[in-house]
C-alpha cells in the first residue's frame, strides 16, 4: 500500500497531517514532503503528524520528520507526533530521534501541547 497524506488546516497556524501507509523512500514520500512544505509555505507553523496509520518508517521517513522539525523550529514553530506504533517508536529509540521528536498518546494531547 502506498503512503497517502491528508492535511487538515486548523486555526492559529496549525495543521494535522495524517499519514496512511509506510513512511519509506519513494514517490509517495516525495509527494507527502511537497504537501507538507506547501502547508508551511502557506503559513502553518505548528503541525501534528498523526502516525496511527504508519506501520513502518525507514531512514528516508525519519529524514522527513527531522527535516520538518528543523524547518518549523527555525520559524519558531513546533512539530508533535501522535498515534505512534510500538514498532515505529522502537525505530525512533534506536536512532535516538525520540529525544528530538515529541511523541504524544493521541491527537488531542498533541494539539493541547501546541497551545
Amino acid at each position: 500500500m502506498p503512503l497517502t497524506t491528508s492535511i487538515e488546516r486548523l486555526a492559529n497556524e496549525t495543521a494535522v497531517v495524517t499519514f496512511q501507509g509506510p513512511l519509506t523512500l519513494g514517490t509517495s514520500l516525495k509527494v507527502a514532503d511537497s504537501q507538507v512544505q506547501a502547508a508551511i509555505a502557506d503559513g502553518v507553523l505548528r503541525m501534528v503528524f498523526d502516525l496511527a496509520g504508519v506501520d513502518f518508517v525507514d531512514s528516508a521517513g525519519l529524514g522527513l520528520l527531522v527535516y520538518v522539525y528543523g524547518v518549523l523550529s527555525q520559524k519558531n514553530g513546533a512539530l508533535r507526533l501522535c498515534g505512534v506504533s510500538q514498532r515505529v517508536l522502537t525505530v525512533f529509540q534506536l536512532t535516538k530521534t525520540d529525544a528530538l521528536l515529541a511523541v504524544d498518546g493521541c491527537r488531542d494531547d498533541s494539539l493541547a501541547a501546541l497551545n
